[in-house]
């Protein structure tokens, strides 16, 4: 079973994003856009992981509490409620909408990590997820553009 640690990073935030996908110590992707926000690249971290898992089983950690929350808790009850939630519009929809379907066809546990914690794996993945905010990719592995709208 693969064990994948994400993470997303915009600075200033909105601003320049980037985030990372490490499995087995090692970026596997890394991808950034031109704005963005933290919560889109954590989200677009998510989505990378949970494309390059393909459907195996597997664990995503996270940093964020938020997508996990979004695709365990709030997801399935906006779904049911024609995508939309009591206190106004959903924000992000589309990259909601696409993770939930991505996470609900999948085999993958989430796991909320603490962030800035000093947790090893934590901390490399969001190196890479800076590092991928300024375009600069790993051996192997090339920063890919990508829009989270």
């Amino acid at each position: 079973m693969k064990k994948l640690w994400t993470d997303g990073s915009a600075s200033p935030n909105p601003g320049p994003g980037g985030f990372a996908v490490i499995c087995d110590g090692k970026p596997v992707r890394l991808g950034r856009e031109d704005n963005s926000t933290n919560i889109r690249m954590e989200g677009a971290a998510m989505r990378a992981g949970l494309l390059f898992l393909n459907g195996e089983e597997g664990e995503i950690h996270s940093d964020s509490e938020f997508w996990i929350n979004v695709l365990t808790k709030w997801a399935p009850t906006w779904e049911k409620n024609g995508w939309k939630k009591k206190t106004g519009p959903i924000k992000n929809l589309n990259l909601v909408k696409e993770l939930f379907e991505l996470y609900s066809k999948s085999q993958v546990e989430l796991i909320w990590v603490k962030g800035h914690a000093g947790i090893e794996m934590n901390e490399l993945t969001d190196f890479w997820a800076n590092k991928a905010r300024e375009n600069e990719g790993a051996p192997g592995v090339d920063v890919e553009l990508v829009s989270t709208e």
